[in-house]
């Protein structure tokens, strides 16, 4: 089980496919069939018990929303676990690591099958905000 979790954390700079099997909130973690819990890179979403931390951008939007705009696109939910984690069965994202972001998540970059940068396709459902501290993404149209 720890070598499990240790291999979690991608490697900066190593590009990974993650098929989102679970989703906490917003920004993540998204749980990926591969092994790591993905931490959405550059974007900011409210803590699910509505808070946002003091360091951060603080969404008008809800926890709720952004976590569903989220489980949107990763293909709908498919139901929740005790953990109040919501399962999914999303589409194969590629991805690009930034390293550990904290726990066992890997901040990453990552591309939906169609192209679209996953960081921007939040942003621009309104439920998050870019982090501009963290932002090394694409200009999002």
């Amino acid at each position: 089980m720890l070598a499990l979790l240790a291999a979690s954390i991608v490697a900066s700079g190593q590009s990974f496919t993650c098929t989102p099997t679970h989703v906490w909130d917003g920004d993540g973690p998204v749980w990926c069939a591969e092994g790591p819990h993905l931490r959405i890179a550059g974007i900011a979403a409210r803590e699910m018990d509505g808070t946002c931390r003091t360091n951060q951008p603080c969404p008008a939007a809800s926890a709720l929303e952004a976590r569903d705009a989220l489980v949107l696109l990763m293909g709908g939910a498919k139901g929740t676990i005790a953990t109040g984690h919501v399962v999914v069965r999303g589409p194969r994202l590629t991805c690009r690591s930034e390293g550990s972001a904290g726990g066992n998540r890997t901040a990453a970059w990552c591309r939906l099958p169609s192209g679209a940068d996953l960081s921007c396709a939040m942003i621009k459902t309104g439920t998050v905000l870019r982090w501009d501290r963290y932002w090394k993404g694409p200009a999002c149209r």
